[in-house]
């Protein structure tokens, strides 16, 4: 079964960095998105950022601190955090949308989370 498996989570102070990556696994025909949602504690969670074809969306919150790229040949998708702020701090979730065969459309799957802190 197609499996997601983030890293890279970590305390870090305001103003740091962070990479964060994700691996896809299993049975995978093609990747049609990638991409990051985070769920801060007493919310909802929300989208970050994504990545179909040649098309990247970002949140407002992440426009200009935040980047994702994606490497098709490991089937992993990265966000770098820049700038971060305290109000960063949630954990965060791998998404995709996942074709397992050449006959079957796309499915979702998630990622178990990986908790990112910003404090001092």
């Amino acid at each position: 079964q197609v499996q997601l498996v983030e890293s890279g989570g970590d305390l870090v102070q305001p103003g740091g960095s962070l990479r964060l990556s994700c691996a896809a696994s299993g049975s995978i025909f093609s990747i049609n998105v990638m991409g990051w949602y985070r769920q801060a504690p007493g919310k909802e969670r929300e989208l970050v950022g994504r990545i179909s074809g040649g098309i990247t969306i970002y949140a407002d919150s992440a426009k200009g601190r935040f980047t994702i790229s994606r490497d098709n040949a490991k089937n992993t998708v990265y966000l770098q955090m820049n700038s971060l702020k305290p109000e960063d701090t949630a954990d965060y979730y791998c998404y995709a949308n996942i074709r397992t065969s050449r006959v079957s459309l796309g499915m979702d799957f998630w990622g178990k989370g990986t908790l990112v802190t910003v404090s001092a």
